[in-house]
């Protein structure tokens, strides 16, 4: 099947390359030059586990190609996926100045009847908002049909290949069988296709990111109360993960959540819940202890040096708001750095894969170690924002020797609190007691 994506970013670049992978004719058109010229040598702009090995392998096998034409994607194209950015505007909503860009351009350059799929997480309603942005100038009969991706980053080649469900909002029976026959490949282990209509799939993604989302703030707000009581929260999580009806997903506590996903889906969804006369204060709750959340590893630190806390030099482990991804949008990282250097201290920064992108945001106001032990060395202390796997099992001996003071703020619950005691490590987590 001839198909076109257009928007190579994070969710373009996913989609493209595993629908390539398939088999399928899969042209990514963007109108950013560089990135496009980037792409044609393999070069990639986000860093996503086994991606780079999809983009390599299709490519040269001649099913993968990446163009700035975007009128001669879409003129080629059986199937045309929407995936570019929908930031949020200054209300929280989404905008959707791109996607109606793109949707003129299918009404002008659609070169016969084709399926027109919204991939980026858009408001309900925006399938009716593209299609009346293709209909003045269509000369092709043209189905629109909403595909919500549910990708988690750092995992999303797995999580596209052998998904836990496929949601397809359709309004005709063509783009049906179009999409029926797409997804084949990849449900034939029996995980279900779900049909349905194009509104109701357009909300199941905010519904799930909101969901999730809510989970994270709850457990995190757990944890705190978990060091007040005097509890443990990984016998807590434990406790309630067992329960059927709940299960163990999305119940570490941390710094709180990030990403290109859940902070903006769930204030696009709010946003939308206000104008139609349905607030959600559960999902404002949500945001609202998030945001606290963020504040929590300068708090513990503070606790411990006090006015120490200007003039020391603090190291940072983790700048990305996930493992397995270059992804700083939303980082608890950016707001703990941002208290430290208002209170006067000296930020010394490891991420195995954010460093550019942090370079980028933060400049020199950070020094960044090329290791995790460099970032330590001289140190009055150490935060773990980001749990990479290299962080998982460090040389604590080590570790104590390069830290001025034994001081270790955990935001992911990494370490044994009775093992870091027994170590001679200043030691606090997030919902445990202080070691």
């Amino acid at each position: 099947m001839k198909i076109a994506v257009i928007g190579s970013g994070y969710v373009g670049l996913v989609v493209g390359a595993c629908l390539a992978e398939t088999g399928n004719d899969v042209t990514c058109a963007d109108v950013d030059a560089a990135k496009i010229e980037g792409l044609k040598q393999n070069i990639l702009p986000i860093y996503e586990p086994g991606l780079e090995e999809y983009v390599e392998r299709n490519q040269g096998a001649g099913r993968l190609s990446f163009t700035t034409d975007v009128p001669a994607a879409i003129r080629e194209a059986e199937v045309v996926f929407i995936a570019v950015g929908t930031p949020p505007d200054e209300d929280g909503s989404a905008d959707l100045k791109h996607v109606r860009a793109v949707a003129e351009l299918i009404g002008r350059h659609a070169g016969r009847e084709l399926v027109v799929v919204t991939k980026s997480t858009v408001p309900v309603g925006t399938a009716q908002i593209v299609a009346k942005a293709i209909e003045p100038n269509a000369k092709h009969p043209f189905h629109m049909c909403s595909n919500p991706e549910f990708l988690k980053e750092g995992a999303a080649i797995d999580d596209f290949m052998k998904p836990d469900r496929v949601v397809i909002g359709v309004e005709s029976d063509f783009a049906r069988t179009r999409m029926a026959e797409l997804y084949a490949p990849f449900v034939r282990t029996g995980k279900p296709i779900i049909f349905m209509d194009i509104p109701s799939a357009e909300m199941t993604k905010y519904a799930a990111n909101a969901m999730l989302a809510t989970r994270i703030s709850f457990m995190n707000e757990i944890a705190n109360l978990c060091e007040r009581v005097g509890a443990s929260v990984d016998l807590v999580r434990k406790g309630i993960g067992s329960d059927s009806r709940i299960g163990p997903a999305f119940l570490f506590p941390g710094p709180g959540y990030g990403g290109s996903c859940f902070p903006k889906d769930v204030q696009a969804l709010l946003r939308t819940s206000e104008e139609r006369g349905a607030p959600m204060q559960v999902l404002r709750a949500v945001e609202d202890a998030n945001h606290r959340q963020k504040h929590r590893l300068f708090e513990k630190l503070s606790a411990v040096l006090g006015a120490k806390v200007k003039g020391a030099r603090v190291a940072v482990w983790g700048l990305a708001f996930k493992a397995n991804t270059d992804d700083m949008r939303e980082s608890p990282s950016l707001t703990l750095i941002e208290e430290l250097l208002a209170a006067g201290a000296t930020v010394v920064a490891h991420d195995p894969a954010a460093a550019h992108e942090a370079e980028r945001r933060l400049g020199s106001t950070v020094t960044f170690a090329k290791s995790s032990y460099d970032a330590a060395r001289g140190a009055d202390a150490l935060c773990i924002v980001t749990d990479w796997n290299e962080y998982r099992f460090p040389d604590f001996t080590k570790l104590r020797t390069l830290l001025t003071q034994p001081v270790i703020i955990d935001g992911r619950n990494l370490y044994d609190p009775a093992k870091m005691e027994s170590l001679g490590f200043t030691y606090r987590s997030i919902g445990r007691g202080a070691a």
